[in-house]
This record gives C-alpha cells, sequence and structure tokens, in this order.
C-alpha cells in the first residue's frame, strides 16, 4: 500500500511555470487563499511570479464591491493575499483595452480600467468576457520553484473556454482529472483529513 507521500508525490510532467499556465495546489495545501486553488500565471521570470486564483468567486457582486461604476452583472474573485485592496481583471477583448498583456492565447491581462467602464456603460463589454479579483498571487524570485519542489503545486495547462465556463467550484477536480489517473485520488481526499 502506497503512503500518503507517495500518493502526493507529483507525476514529472514536464510543464514549468510560465504565462499562461495554471498552478493548481495539492489537496492538504490549508492555507485559506491557496487551499484547493487553481491560479493562473500572468508572469514567471528571473524577477518573480505572480497571477490570480481564478475558481474562488466572492459572495460580493461587482458593484457592491467596485463603487462608482455603471451597474454590471459580474462575480469578484479572491485573486490572493497580495494587494487585496486592489482589483485585477483578465479578459477577452485584447487590444480593446488598451495597455492590456497576452498571456495565453485569447486571455489578456488588465489595460486602462476607464476603457472597461466606459464598454460597461455602452454595454458592449459583457461579464461573460471579464473577470475582476481582489488581490493577486505572487512569489519572490526562486520561490514557487522551492514551493514546487515541496509538491505544493502541480503546473498544468488550461483552455480559455475551460478556465472561463468551468463553474469554479468544479475547476480544481477538472483541472486535476485532465492530468490523468495519477491524479485522481487528490480530488478523493476529504477537504478536512479529521473527517476520514
Amino acid at each position: 500500500m502506497k503512503d500518503i507521500h507517495d500518493l502526493l508525490k507529483i507525476k514529472t510532467n514536464n510543464i514549468k511555470p510560465a504565462r499562461g499556465t495554471i498552478l493548481i495546489s495539492e489537496p492538504f495545501l490549508w492555507d485559506y487563499f491557496f487551499k484547493r486553488s487553481v491560479i493562473l500565471l500572468a508572469e514567471h521570470n528571473e524577477d518573480g511570479t505572480f497571477g490570480v486564483i481564478v475558481n474562488k468567486p466572492i459572495k460580493a457582486r461587482f458593484n457592491e464591491v467596485v463603487k462608482d461604476f455603471p451597474a454590471f452583472n459580474a462575480k469578484v474573485y479572491l485573486g490572493g493575499p497580495v494587494q487585496s485592496d486592489s482589483l485585477f481583471f483578465i479578459h477577452t477583448l485584447g487590444e480593446q483595452i488598451v495597455n492590456s498583456m497576452e498571456i495565453m492565447p485569447g486571455v489578456f491581462w488588465g489595460g486602462d480600467i476607464e476603457q472597461v467602464r466606459e464598454l460597461i456603460q455602452i454595454g458592449i463589454l459583457k461579464p461573460s468576457q471579464i473577470r475582476f479579483f481582489i488581490g493577486y498571487s505572487g512569489w519572490s524570485p526562486n520561490q514557487l520553484d522551492s514551493e514546487l519542489e515541496r509538491n505544493s503545486w502541480v503546473v498544468s495547462y488550461i483552455s480559455v473556454e475551460e478556465l472561463l465556463k468551468t463553474t469554479p467550484s468544479t475547476l480544481w477536480a477538472r483541472s486535476l482529472r485532465r492530468l490523468g489517473d495519477d491524479y485522481v485520488h487528490w480530488i478523493k481526499f476529504p477537504d478536512d483529513p479529521a473527517e476520514n
């Protein structure tokens, strides 16, 4: 019988963290922000790494969190513990929002927030085209590499459709299933091992 450490060991998939990849947390990462999280990386280089948690919507709606904006029926997500008093966003509008940065084919990071306000006001921007996040997740140089060595995360890819259309509460498990049999047992671990 395999020991728990063998079951949690990351199987080599040769995917390195990079802009547009996702991090999937191992099942016993207990951190408030990162427990059973999926993080879309917006950047990973020698200066560090940052991205947003894409599977943790908060209960408050957009206009409850963001004041002085036109009515907009969008969810807001918990992006991470860094700058938790700031708003970040990803979208599919590309260069329609100036200063955007493409982080994966068809998905862009940030841009001019005043332009976002205008596109909402005139009805061009739809909630399905944008995701808002409070805070972001960040790692100093080599910090993520160290966490990967400790098997805290597995790196994978995600499609635009899966990213934007999967029910957030199922994204962690779906992302693991896509990695194959080596990770399916992670899904079966209880949220709280005391419940086992």
